[in-house]
């Protein structure tokens, strides 16, 4: 398994969620009035590692963000890990808190 195909914005709990075998990853986030997002922390279940979901997750996670017009702050040492791997979405990072 490579990208979680369906990614939920749970906006009650402030996270994206991604769901599999009745568990749930997710990456918490808190978005500010300036329109950031802070990217504060990813969790995949034990039994859902080494398949690529928290990859996928983060994926999913940015081409939504992207699509609502607004920045990131990574905050969670996956996702800034990620970014330094996947450097094209850096164009998302806050001005104030490039990399």
């Amino acid at each position: 398994m490579s990208a979680p195909r369906e990614l939920t914005d749970n906006t009650e709990k402030n996270r994206f969620e991604f769901e599999l075998d009745g568990q749930t990853a997710f990456i918490d986030y808190i978005i500010n009035k300036q329109g950031v997002a802070f990217l504060t922390h990813t969790e995949v279940p034990v039994g859902l590692e080494g398949k690529g979901i928290a990859s996928g997750m983060v994926k999913k996670a940015l081409e939504t963000i992207e699509q609502r017009g607004l920045k990131i702050v990574p905050i969670c040492p996956f996702i800034t890990s990620w970014l330094m791997r996947n450097p094209e979405w850096k164009r998302l990072l806050d001005e104030h808190h490039r990399m």
